[in-house]
């Protein structure tokens, strides 16, 4: 029986991470993966999705070329070939799956391919091969729930899995859930000609954004004719329409296609809570800042553990578990875990939400600078949005930073990195940005926390 420091259960973004970093430091290394590596964000996921979006995007950029002086493009012939842009994707996706494999094999991990069970907190069988192991760390990611609605299970209903591989648009599309997923799939099949409906059974849609944030989206989704229906309620699936209840009153929705996205849980594959004595709460293993678990020598990162189910935090939560394994002592801090839409304006956000901030502060700071002010965002013809500062009014810590607008899923590194460093926004202020950038949005909006903005005249109302 062949021994290993350290074995993996699952490839994706915690679990190849987690590889790499274990024999970085000098550990013996299995990955298990019983599908693809790069698990769902670089298969079904992430990558996917935002390959089939920047498709969406030059395709609409194209559109418009008549708004930046281009004449010639007749645009009543343009269109999507979705079997192409699904070719591009495959390669993408193939290469980075490569690059992954390059990865793990540079630094000389094993990789088994195969369904993974633990035997116990120092033994795994994959294949019917038994290996002794010193620590394993689950990492087996998530699956995409299905609610318990009559007729779920017809040919004319979809995943985000499913929907990722369409090489046709239907005409007419619903998507039951207002989430990231529900929205960045609106935005594909809406600039594509499909007719989307969203229903989202909270108040409002992306209910984890900033309300005012939300707002803006929900506004320019609505410009490319998606109807959104709030406090609905899907009762019932048919082959040629949904029923769903919207506030209290119940109606029918023809539709060709409907996409299932109301988010994901925690898939348990290869791992018998029971059995093991494994603690879980709501379907998700249970772990501590360092990512053990109940059981000795058994950690769980990523969507496994339900703590924050993105891509990020499981690598940053795999090198946390590694470092821990390896006798340090680090611990995760979830309060700074950027989040990214990749919808048209792009949203991202980190820290508190102001409804949070004024909850546990009471007297906050919330201020905002408008991207219709910089010059390099109306060079790019993408002045809606802004960033939006949430701080506390006694020493202007930064709470939360939420961004609405031009390559938001770029500028929001620079506010995790402050409040990661503790910085004060009048110390981001003083921070020189290149002219003319989006970026000096951010310097705007600091200066807007300290004092006023200077190319804003918002402050002085």
């Amino acid at each position: 029986m062949e021994h290993f420091d350290v074995v993996v259960l699952g490839g994706g973004p915690g679990g190849y991470v987690a590889a790499i970093k274990a024999a970085q430091l000098g550990m013996k290394v299995l990955i298990c993966e019983q599908e693809h590596l790069g698990g769902v964000c670089l298969n079904k996921g992430c990558i996917p999705t935002k390959t089939l979006l920047k498709s969406i995007k030059i395709y609409k950029d194209i559109k418009n070329a008549a708004k930046f002086g281009i004449e010639g493009v007749n645009t009543e012939v343009l269109k999507l070939n979705l079997a192409l842009v699904q070719q591009r994707k495959r390669q993408v996706v193939e290469q980075l799956v490569r690059g992954v494999h390059g990865l793990l094999k540079g630094n000389k991990v094993h990789i088994v391919f195969g369904s993974g069970e633990i035997i116990n907190n120092n033994q795994i069988k994959v294949n019917g091969s038994d290996y002794k192991v010193k620590n394993i760390i689950i990492a087996t990611g998530s699956v995409p729930i299905l609610p318990p609605i009559p007729g779920i299970g017809g040919p004319n209903v979809i995943t985000s899995n499913e929907g990722l591989d369409l090489e046709e648009f239907p005409e007419s599309m619903a998507i039951i859930g207002g989430g990231v997923i529900g929205v960045e799939f609106a935005q594909i099949f809406a600039e594509a000609g499909v007719r989307v409906s969203i229903f989202e059974m909270q108040p409002y849609i992306l209910p984890t954004v900033d309300e005012e944030v939300g707002q803006i989206l929900r506004n320019e989704l609505e410009k490319k004719g998606v109807k959104i229906f709030v406090n609905a309620k899907v009762k019932e699936i048919l082959a040629n329409e949904i029923i769903a209840e919207i506030n209290g009153n119940e109606s029918k929705f023809p539709v060709q296609q409907i996409l299932v996205a109301v988010g994901r849980k925690p898939s348990l594959t290869g791992v018998n809570p029971d059995v093991l004595g494994l603690h879980t709460e709501r379907g998700a293993i249970v772990t501590d800042k360092t990512m053990a678990t109940n059981l000795s020598h058994i950690y769980a990162i990523g969507d496994v553990n339900g703590k924050s189910m993105l891509a990020h935090t499981a690598s940053m939560e795999g090198i946390i578990a590694v470092e821990n394994i390896a006798g340090h002592n680090s611990k995760m801090d979830y309060k700074v875990i950027p989040q990214c839409i990749y919808s048209f304006p792009e949203v991202s956000s980190v820290g508190m939400s102001e409804a949070e901030a004024r909850d546990k502060y009471g007297d906050i700071l919330v201020k905002k600078f408008h991207f219709r002010g910089n010059g390099k965002a109306l060079i790019e013809d993408q002045q809606i949005g802004f960033v939006k500062v949430v701080a506390e009014s006694k020493y202007k810590e930064i709470l939360g930073v939420h961004i609405v607008g031009p390559q938001a899923t770029e500028l929001i590194a620079e506010a995790v990195v402050a409040m990661n460093l503790e910085a004060t926004a009048e110390e981001l202020a003083q921070c020189i940005h290149p002219h003319p950038t989006v970026s000096e949005s951010m310097q705007e909006a600091f200066h807007s926390v300290v004092d006023k903005a200077i190319h804003s005249l918002d402050d002085l109302k």
